[in-house]
């Protein structure tokens, strides 16, 4: 029943939503059909982000994909949360980590030990819009702790106009979502890992404002 509510969530409802009435445009999405399991990797500017995300899904897709959330926010309340797990089928983490606590990465790689896969935000929380803040080291750790894992680079552009930090109301705005190719992880450095993940993202925003150099072979 539940499989059945998400895909109608968000292959209808929203999908349609955020075309018709935002405006957001999926650059490359087939790229998702190239693999049964992934990690979605996207920067973050919105509550939207992870609408989008599940949007670009097949039916059959989002029920084995988790978006990974904050649990100190979106757990606050015992209905936030059940909200939360039921109807954006996320993973809910501490962002911070006390003693007795379970560790946040082995929470999300024992959903990779499954076969389920997961959408994550490396930033840990929404930035100003169009600007990317470091990059936290757990999609490093994650990742060398599943290297046979592809990670799936996303950028999203005009997502933080649509629906900025602290906003409550929508404006409609051309908003791009680009998906980069699937890709193994070419190092088991976990620095190296996250940069080599952030180099993808940023390859793909340089796509989404135009301003990739072409080069040819001399």
């Amino acid at each position: 029943m539940r499989r059945v509510v998400l895909g109608i969530v968000y292959t209808i409802l929203m999908r349609n939503f955020l075309r018709i009435i935002v405006g957001v445009k999926f650059k490359n999405a087939e790229v998702l059909k190239k693999n049964k399991q992934f990690v979605i990797v996207c920067n973050h500017n919105s509550h939207l982000d992870t609408m989008a995300l599940l949007s670009s899904l097949s039916s059959g897709q989002i029920a084995k994909t988790h978006p990974v959330a904050a649990g100190d926010y979106f757990g606050q309340s015992p209905v936030r949360a059940f909200f939360t797990r039921y109807f954006v089928n996320a993973v809910l983490i501490p962002r911070t980590t006390t003693k007795g606590e379970q560790n946040p990465i082995r929470v999300m790689s024992e959903v990779l030990k499954k076969g389920d896969s997961l959408i994550l935000f490396p930033e840990g929380s929404r930035g100003k819009p169009e600007k990317m803040q470091e990059f936290r080291k757990g999609i490093g750790l994650l990742m060398k702790m599943n290297p046979e894992v592809h990670y799936i680079p996303v950028f999203m552009k005009g997502m933080g106009k649509v629906l900025p930090r602290g906003e409550k109301l929508l404006v409609p705005f051309d908003t791009y979502v680009f998906f980069g190719e699937p890709t193994l992880c070419k190092s088991n450095d976990m620095n190296e890992i996250v940069s080599e993940i952030e180099k993808a993202i940023l390859l793909l925003k340089d796509e989404a404002f135009g301003n990739v150099v072409k080069t040819t072979e001399k």
